[in-house]
């Protein structure tokens, strides 16, 4: 649980194979995974949306990307547009799309995968935020704002990389249980630091604190 968790960086989040992407306070969908998981053609899809424009906008900004595309055995790039949906243009896509047995599980897909965008956007400001200011103060107060306070801090969030199970950068495309996980983390990093009387003597609290909460998470994945 935790271990070996980090996503890709082209995905925010991920349930049942449905991936969004875009901010964590705006998650969106791609209109070409949507036209795939319908058996549509992404072109079917697009007309769809040029014919009821006016109904998407009323429901957000209706965003279209290009994206270069190589073909395997095809010259040159080919440039497809696509469009990126929030929630509710997702599922008024699909209230305009052909009522095949693959709308509804199309959209229970897309339920879960917002529902767990939420949960992380809000674990993130409610609970990863505020944990995370806690370690950088702790960790400012040891070093006196010295140039030594951005090192410490960089070895501290390694220690808690290596603890949680998750390479440098990934922390934003973690699932909302491994966000969990990397919030006790910090916490447990910044209270190990809270009684050391320099950084130097902070930082080796944290490891060894951070240590020991890597052999528990191992212990619970075996």
């Amino acid at each position: 649980m935790g271990r070996n968790s980090g996503g890709s960086a082209a995905l925010t989040t991920k349930a049942d194979s449905i991936t969004l992407s875009g901010t964590e306070a705006e998650p969106r969908v791609d209109s070409r995974l949507l036209a795939q998981y319908l058996g549509n053609q992404h072109q079917h899809v697009r007309e769809l949306l040029a014919d009821y424009a006016e109904d998407f906008r009323q429901l957000g900004l209706l965003r279209f990307e290009t994206e270069a595309v190589k073909e395997a055995g095809a010259r040159g790039t080919k440039y497809v547009k696509f469009a990126l949906l929030n929630e509710d243009q997702a599922y008024l896509l699909l209230t305009y799309s052909r009522n095949t047995k693959r709308v509804p599980e199309l959209k229970v897909r897309l339920v879960l995968a917002f529902r767990e965008a939420r949960q992380r956007a809000d674990l993130h400001s409610a609970e990863y935020l505020p944990t995370y200011h806690d370690l950088h103060d702790e960790i400012a107060r040891l070093a006196h704002d010295s140039s030594n306070a951005r090192f410490v801090h960089l070895n501290v969030n390694r220690a808690i990389n290596q603890a949680v199970g998750i390479e440098s950068g990934s922390r934003k495309y973690l699932s909302t249980a491994c966000q969990s996980i990397l919030v006790v983390a910090q916490s447990v990093a910044a209270q190990a630091m809270a009684g050391a009387h320099n950084h130097h003597q902070g930082y080796q609290q944290a490891k060894a604190a951070l240590q020991r909460l890597e052999t528990v998470l191992i212990g619970r994945a075996a």
